[in-house]
């Protein structure tokens, strides 16, 4: 796998995956709502400047998780849809207490798609079997 370091700050890092032509997202660290939305808004700078169709977000080193996905989230992610956003593979954190929560309210998001999972290597595998017509759209 080939990484190419676009951000790097304590609580986050954002990659380019050469290899399968997506961002890798890790997350670190301990993350509230404030956190997650700042977070949320670089990943959206990120891929305005370098549109991509998939992103593969990783919680898995989040230390503790205090955030939920909100209406402000669900637009979050509407706007990443129209920056080219088509699949986002999310691997939960270890613990992660707004699981449910979260995962009822993504479920009828239908763009783009969001898919939840518990380790990294069946999210890297959905999100390499995810097919995207044409290239992404710019914002």
């Amino acid at each position: 796998m080939q990484l190419e370091l676009i951000l790097e700050l304590p609580q986050l890092t954002i990659s380019y995956d050469h290899d399968n032509q997506w961002l890798y997202v890790n997350w670190q660290g301990v993350h509230n709502q404030d956190s997650t939305r700042q977070g949320c808004l670089l990943i959206l700078e990120v891929i305005r400047q370098r549109p991509v169709a998939k992103i593969l977000n990783d919680n898995t080193n989040i230390t503790h998780p205090s955030f939920q996905v909100t209406e402000w989230g669900i637009s979050w992610l509407r706007t990443m849809h129209t920056a080219g956003l088509h699949y986002m593979a999310w691997v939960y954190a270890p613990t992660f207490p707004q699981r449910r929560a979260s995962e009822a309210i993504v479920q009828y998001l239908a763009n783009p798609t969001v898919a939840s999972f518990d380790d990294l290597a069946t999210a890297y595998y959905w999100l390499r079997q995810q097919q995207v017509s044409g290239p992404p759209m710019s914002a």
